[in-house]
Parts: C-alpha cells; structure tokens; sequence
C-alpha cells in the first residue's frame, strides 16, 4: 500500500511539474536563453545609466559601472555552473539552490523573500516605465493635446500585461521576448547615438560638478545612483528558471547552451549599457533627465519611435519578470492548498497578480528613486553576492585562494551596496512625495 501511495505522489507531482510554468517545456534552444536575458537586462535601468553617473560623477560612476558588469557576469557564471551541480537533480529555481545550500526551510526564507521582492518591484517599476514611455509618445506626437495625466497611460499599458499574463509558461512568450530583446538594442542605440547628435547644440553650459550645494544632498544622491546601477544588473533572479527550460543529457548538460546564452547576452549588455551611460552623461552631463529619451527632444519621429520600442521591450520584460512569481504562487496553490491545477485558478492568480503592480504602479510612479531603492534593497544580494555565498558552501574553495577570495571580494562589495544604496533611493522618494499628487 505504502509503495502504491508513492507511487500515486510522485505521478500527482509530475503532473504538477509539468503544469508549472517553469518546468512544464523543457525544449528551449540556447538563443532562447539570449533573448530570455537581453530582454530581463537590456530594460529600463538602461535608460537611467546616464543619470547615475550625474550623481556619482566621471571617476566613481565609470569604476562603479564596470565592476558591476565584471562581478555580475561572475556571479551569472556561477548560477549557470550551480544549475545542475548534483548528478541527476537540476535546480530550476532560485530557491531550489538556496535550499540545498542553507537548508530546506533557511533557504526559503533567505531565496524567496528577496526574489519576490525583486521580481514584484520590477514588474512595479516596468508598469511605470511603460506608462511614462506611453505618456512621453503622445506628447511628442500631439504636443498642444490636452495633456493627460500619467495614471491612465499606466492603466493602457496595464491592458497588456492582462491579456500576456495568460501565456502558460515561459517558451509560450519566446517570441514576445525575442521582439522586447530587438527593440531593447534598437532605443539603446537610438538613445546613445541621437545624443551624439545633439553634443554641442545645447543653450545650456553641460556641467559635470556637484549637482546640488548641499553635501548631504549630493551624497544622497550617490547612494541612489549606485542602486540605479545595481538595477540594471538584474537578470539572475530569473536565470535559473531560464536554464530550466533548456533540454540536458549526460553529453549535452544545459550550462553549455545556457552558457553560450549567457556570454552573449553579456557582450550584449556591454555594448548597450556603457555607450548609454558615458556618451549620454558626456553630452548632457548633470542636466539628463532619470531617463534620458526624456532629454532628447530631436528628431522628433526617432524619439516617439524610440518610446514606443521601449513600451514593446517592457511588455516583453515584466512577463519575463512575472513568469517566475506565477510559479511561485501556483505550486503554493496546488501543492500546499492542495487546489488542483486549472485554467482558472492560472487566471485568478494572473490577473490578481497584474491588478497588484498596476495599483503600486500608479500610486507610487517615482521611476529613478524605486531603482535606486529596489536596487539595492534586493537586487544587489540576490545578483551580486548570494550567488557567491552558495558557491562557497557548496563548493568549499580552498581558503585564500583565487576563488575563495573572488568570491568574498564580491561579496563585501554586495553588502556595501545593500546597506547603502536603499538610503538614497528612499531619500530620492521622499523628496519627489514632496511635490506629488495621487493619480495625477
């Protein structure tokens, strides 16, 4: 009786598996991988790039945006290895990882809390992104419109996610997430070269000081930026749940489609993000706006084109994002409320899911202060350092050695930006409650 009782789980959790959106198409080719990372990358923090370096200035903004890229693209490289480190069990979420690592319930409470955080923050801010982009399109087109407030461009661009939402897991949005990743390349470009355009046209001297008198202020500041930067480093919180989808043999593991995935998607983001961040910050200095489309005024129509390819690109990004909270909260449903897996309880918990960030979205439409406070708060651990935390549990690298002290070189970085970059962000936010309307 007891081997039949086994026997009738382990079917019932199969079933489950194969319902989940992550573990449900295990057919992915390594480019989906590419498209899948670009498109949770390449989003709006890189638009606020030349932003944070107005706050952090040439020396400090220049090292903290390269040694971001160097520590993230280590700490991805190790996700990738960790994925199936253990012969014959594959971690296909973050948690999976955490728990093997701190134990069963310490590694939930450690994984789960910050990935949330993170994926729900992102979801939160990419509704604001794209109704701010939305916003931005209408009144490049029809610039003596009626102007019409934020709020409902956010709510349109809600419309979207409602209808997305629905698609069952995460190769059912490839095609969305390979359109977001062409046009995530396509306005970084049109920002960084339009803004060499227009180097030199400006009636304002471009200065590269202290932006404000204030020392307090300035250092404030700072501390956002460097959350801004940590923001737009994001893409492990999803990694593993990518990998997950990749088909792996004994003589084809998945780290090796993963991993050919991964490096290009990192040559991509280099070649996004640091003509973004240093062309932009180099013509418009400290007069660049937290996103900097906002900044370019000419030509018009490669503007409003560029807006609306970041309207696409977030669409394709916060179902990205949202794919691994589904997850998430429907194995909650079936497997501890015992629900069974439905159609409708898929769309119950989509739809409440969207309705949640779309409320936050607009209530709270502070695009540079939630960077830089989500940034730090719960990116920088989940992308900078808990990658490496695990790695020296599991991995035991010998004491001083390269690894060993690799690892612990990222981490103390990472703690650095945790318990400071959150301070400036929720000081950028107060600042912009000061002046703000609900709704408006």
């Amino acid at each position: 009786m007891e081997k039949g009782g086994d026997s009738e789980e382990k079917r019932r959790e199969k079933a489950i598996d194969e319902w989940l959106p992550i573990t449900s198409d295990r057919n992915a080719k390594w480019w989906y991988s590419t498209m899948h990372n670009v498109t949770a990358m390449v989003g709006a923090a890189v638009l606020s790039l030349p932003y944070a370096m107005s706050e952090m200035g040439w020396g400090a903004g220049v090292t903290v945006t390269l040694l971001s890229w160097i520590i993230t693209f280590y700490t991805i490289w190790q996700m990738v290895e960790m994925h199936e480190m253990i012969p014959g069990k594959r971690f296909d979420r973050y948690h999976e990882l955490g728990q093997y690592a701190f134990g069963d319930k310490l590694g939930l409470w450690i994984v789960v809390p910050q990935q949330i955080i993170v994926e729900v923050s992102t979801c939160i801010i990419y509704m604001v992104t794209g109704g701010k982009s939305l916003k931005k399109f209408q009144e490049i087109l029809f610039p003596n419109a009626k102007p019409i407030k934020l709020t409902y461009f956010i709510m349109i661009f809600s419309s979207f996610q409602f209808v997305l939402s629905h698609l069952p897991n995460f190769n059912s949005i490839s095609s969305v997430s390979f359109v977001a990743a062409i046009l995530s390349m396509t306005y970084s470009a049109i920002a960084w070269t339009v803004s060499l355009k227009e180097l030199g046209k400006s009636e304002r001297e471009v200065s590269y000081g202290p932006k404000s008198e204030k020392i307090s202020d300035n250092v404030f500041m700072f501390l956002s930026a460097l959350g801004n930067v940590a923001f737009a480093y994001a893409g492990h919180n999803v990694v593993l749940e990518i990998q997950a989808t990749i088909p792996s043999t004994e003589d084809a593991p998945s780290k090796k489609a993963m991993w050919k995935g991964v490096f290009t998607t990192y040559i991509i983001v280099a070649l996004c993000y640091l003509p973004v961040a240093f062309i932009g910050y180099w013509v418009f200095g400290n007069g660049v706006d937290d996103n900097i489309l906002l900044t370019l005024h000419r030509p018009t129509w490669l503007i409003a084109t560029a807006n609306i390819f970041v309207v696409a690109h977030v669409i394709g990004s916060y179902q990205v994002y949202a794919m691994p909270v589904f997850d998430m909260i429907e194995a909650y449903a079936v497997k501890s409320l015992k629900y069974n897996p439905s159609t409708l309880l898929r769309v119950c918990v989509r739809t409440v899911f969207v309705a949640f960030t779309l409320v936050v979205g607009m209530t709270i439409p502070f695009f540079g202060g939630l960077m830089g406070f989500f940034g730090g708060f719960a990116l920088a651990p989940t992308s900078y350092y808990l990658p490496c935390i695990i790695w020296l549990i599991i991995k035991k690298p010998k004491r001083f050695g390269l690894s060993w002290c690799t690892n612990w070189l990222c981490i103390i970085v990472g703690v650095l930006l945790t318990l400071t970059s959150p301070i400036g962000g929720l000081w950028s936010i107060i600042k912009s409650a000061k002046t703000y309307h609900f709704y408006t």
